[in-house]
């Protein structure tokens, strides 16, 4: 196991190495960042000092591992729009964004295992054809869509739930949170929901696939003669190998939860990251852009890892196949 873990840690610093790369360009392609940084009435002398204390006028390879360094410590400068340092602006952003995420795959995996396993023991059902009817709408509709539907049914028409922002937030040191209170919880629930639903019913399809398949095998075929009884079967032998495949597809799909929280953020003005990065992106503020990107890099490969070293741990084949191949 120690050399599985070494070969995917290579692997995943290889990745944020050329994600590094991609974000080091940022800066020098994207824009000028002295134009960026001073006013249009400052002298060239002015301009040419503040390049030179900015390091632009160092050779390229030099920037790229200055700028790797300081990656490394998630230091990204000072924002152009906001003329704060990114670090403090991406403190204050990050919890909003990992709650939201946390709560939206939370719901994920506690609605949408349980419907994948049912709609996969009982596929000819009227309730399974009813989750299948409903994935199908977590799947075709656009994120922005069920968001805005959302808003207006429960926000405009009902008046039950707040349209934007977070709610009332507690703060545990830099950390904020609202989850303790009942106006956060509130704006919460939209959210969450709209983030969550495309992976819902992503879930509940391929739980409801891997349970068809098991079901068809050899040994599942066997434990019915041996005369082991239905919830026997089911959870202690199907259950657990449709699980396997199942983990790598949901972690993946939690790091893309985080990715592309943007449109959720945007569509109720969830005061996050990727509300953050959108305004970035319109006002070309290439520092938080870089960073957003190296974070997002960052949460997918420690989620991938994670993934692997759990897979490596339940799915005996990938020890017996490793082993063999370490043997040889």
């Amino acid at each position: 196991m120690p050399a599985f873990i070494i070969r995917r840690l290579l692997q995943s610093m290889i990745v944020m190495f050329f994600v590094a790369m991609v974000a080091f360009l940022m800066f020098n392609y994207v824009g000028d960042p002295v134009h960026q940084m001073v006013g249009i009435d400052t002298s060239f002398e002015d301009r040419e000092a503040l390049r030179e204390s900015l390091g632009l006028n160092d050779p390229v390879p030099v920037q790229f591992f200055r700028f790797i360094g300081n990656a490394a410590k998630f230091e990204f400068g000072i924002s152009y729009q906001h003329k704060r340092s990114v670090t403090g602006l991406f403190k204050e952003r990050l919890p909003a964004t990992l709650e939201l995420s946390f709560v939206a795959a939370l719901l994920s995996l506690v609605i949408g295992l349980p419907m994948g396993v049912y709609a996969g023991l009982k596929p000819d059902g009227w309730l399974s054809k009813v989750f299948l009817s409903f994935s199908l709408i977590g799947v075709s509709l656009p994120t922005f869509l069920i968001g805005i539907l959302l808003i207006f049914i429960f926000a405009v028409t009902l008046g039950w739930l707040p349209s934007y922002g977070r709610g009332e937030v507690m703060h545990i040191g830099w950390w904020s949170t609202g989850l303790p209170t009942i106006s956060g919880l509130k704006a919460l629930i939209m959210p969450s929901i709209t983030l969550g639903l495309f992976q819902l019913t992503l879930i509940m399809r391929l739980v409801r696939s891997e349970m068809l398949e098991v079901l068809r095998t050899d040994y599942i075929k066997f434990a019915r003669a041996r005369g082991l009884s239905n919830r026997a079967i089911y959870f202690g032998h199907a259950l657990k190998n449709t699980l396997v495949p199942v983990i790598t597809i949901t972690g993946l799909q939690i790091g893309s939860i985080i990715a592309f929280a943007i449109i959720t953020e945007t569509v109720f003005q969830w005061p996050g990251m990727g509300l953050l990065f959108l305004q970035a992106i319109h006002n070309v503020d290439i520092p938080i852009m870089a960073a957003y990107l190296m974070l997002v890099a960052f949460f997918f490969v420690v989620i991938n890892l994670t993934v692997d070293i759990l897979y490596y741990v339940v799915d005996p084949r990938l020890r017996l196949d490793l082993g063999k191949a370490n043997g040889s």
